[in-house]
């Protein structure tokens, strides 16, 4: 197929460059402009639902209120600071 239109370009080698540039922009400019956008609405990528109960098992962790839902659990580490050494010369 590409050959084909190679062949049927016009005007030598600068005029089948320019040709199949125009080319390669009309067809990204209709798929960005006429064919994603008719597309969009029939893919599920923003197919979402947010909502203030998310139905998860255990999500309410009855804590103080502060804590996200379902971080119930102890770290083993201090979250609010960082606690490694500064980095030694021999490193």
């Amino acid at each position: 197929m590409y050959g084909w239109i190679w062949r049927r370009l016009p005007l030598g080698l600068p005029g089948k460059l320019v040709g199949s540039l125009l080319l390669a922009t009309a067809t990204v400019a209709l798929l960005w402009y006429v064919v994603f956008p008719w597309a969009e609405p029939l893919l599920p990528f923003d197919d979402v639902q947010v909502t203030q109960d998310s139905g998860v098992p255990g999500g309410d962790s009855g804590g103080d209120g502060n804590a996200p839902a379902g971080d119930d659990h102890d770290l083993p580490y201090d979250t609010d600071q960082n606690n490694t050494p500064p980095p030694t010369p021999n490193r």
